[in-house]
């Protein structure tokens, strides 16, 4: 469902699109609002109810870098779209610790359009 540059992330338990218009408005001296669309950008929002540590810190490390390359399904289009994109703030909770090794579950992160 989502890859960064070219790592298959593990399918997410939620997967959500926001379609985001970056503009710039003024009003004229009529009071008439002067709109102009700079871009339109994707915000994925993706969470897993549970992942296992050796797959989290994969998709950690795949989110790592200050900007990488996603191929996702976009529902707009359709289609397979790939863009450039940044991570936000990752959260991860623990579920449990079991024979000497943590579990993780909600993982939860923002892949934002550059």
């Amino acid at each position: 469902m989502v890859k960064i540059n070219g790592f298959q992330l593990p399918t997410p338990s939620t997967y959500q699109i926001g379609i985001m218009d970056l503009s710039r408005a003024e009003r004229v001296a009529s009071g008439y609002l002067m709109l102009e669309r700079i871009a339109t950008k994707r915000k994925l929002e993706l969470t897993w109810l549970y992942l296992e540590a050796a797959s989290l810190s994969e998709v950690l490390t795949a989110v790592s870098p200050t900007s990488f390359i996603v191929e996702y399904f976009d529902p707009q289009t359709n289609s397979v779209k790939t863009g450039e994109f940044y991570c936000g703030d990752r959260g991860v909770e623990s579920f449990d610790y079991r024979n000497g090794k943590i579990r993780w579950k909600n993982i939860r992160f923002n892949l934002i359009e550059r």
